[in-house]
This record gives structure tokens, sequence and C-alpha cells, in this order.
């Protein structure tokens, strides 16, 4: 087994100018064990989130393929769509609610689906135990649409389930 090199990058979009991390693990590889999210960033913007508006000012950070097929308001549209989320519905809260309830590190100005696809890449960080609770404490909405939904009945809960969805949990199946 050879030693990869850590690898630096260099992130600017319309929140950071420059900020500056390194990928020390295999892109997708060595996650915590208690994180198991069910979708890859690439499978989560080609399903449809965030009504389409968020990283569209990340694409050089992150693989181009990610974007070949994701669901994206135009360049010039800070409005979410949604229509271009997987289950038709707004599902997020605004930015400034987020930054409210101190939900933002410093570091991911863009929040825990920013931090996802900083981690998948191979970043590890001082803020992944706390986004890691997040992720795991948000498998109550499983349950309740698991208690409240007939089984694969998508159309039960939208809200709920394309909140899942911004959290990396496939819902189609549930």
């Amino acid at each position: 087994m050879s030693m990869q090199r850590p690898k630096t990058v260099v992130a600017s979009n319309d929140l950071q100018k420059k900020y500056r991390y390194t990928l020390t693990e295999p892109i997708g590889k060595h996650f915590d064990p208690r994180f198991k999210p069910q979708l890859t960033p690439k499978e989560m913007l080609a399903l449809g989130v965030f009504g389409g508006v968020y990283l569209r000012d990340s694409k050089d950070e992150f693989p181009k393929d990610w974007f070949a097929h994701a669901k994206l308001q135009p360049d010039d549209v800070s409005t979410q769509d949604k229509h271009l989320n997987f289950f038709g519905v707004l599902a997020s809260q605004s930015l400034a609610v987020w930054r409210q309830k101190g939900w933002i590190h410093r570091d991911d100005p863009r929040g825990w689906f920013q931090w996802y696809c900083r981690y998948y890449m191979g970043r590890r960080h001082q803020d992944d135990e706390r986004q890691i609770k997040r992720w795991v404490n948000m498998r109550r909405h499983l349950m309740q649409i698991a208690n409240n939904c007939r089984s694969g009945d998508i159309l039960c809960r939208p809200r709920q389930r394309q909140t899942l969805l911004h959290w990396a949990y496939d819902t189609r199946k549930v």
C-alpha cells in the first residue's frame, strides 16, 4: 500500500476567498464509523437539492462530474426553485437562520452540505464531531416517515423527505 501525499485545496467562492484545506483521506473513504450517508454529494446534486442554488460558485473546488447532471438554477438566478428539488418542495431554512442558530462553522459558511462535500473529498476537520452528531440526529425524521407513511409512498411527507435528502438520506425506499 503506497502512502498518498496530502493535497492542499484552495477554495474561492462567493463566501470564501482563498480558503485552504488539506485532503488527508481518499475521496469517499475512511468515514467515521457512525457516519454512513446513503448518498454521495454527486448523487444528491443530480437528484435535486437546495432548490438548485447550492455550490454553483464552487465548481472549481469539486470534481466536474458532480455537476454534469446536477439540477441547478442558472448562475444569474439567486432564488431556489422547488421544481429542481427531487420531492418538488422547498425544505430549507435560510442561511441567516442557520447562522442565528449557530449551525455554521466559519470554515464551511454554507453549512452542513458544504462540510459533507469537503469531508467526502477527504478533509478531516475540527467540526467533524459536531456535524456527524447533527447527521445522526436526523434519523428521528426517518422514524416519523416510517411511522406515518405506507412503505414506498414517496408522496407522503415530501418536505420531511426533501430535508432528509439534504442530509444524504435516501428516503425513496422508506
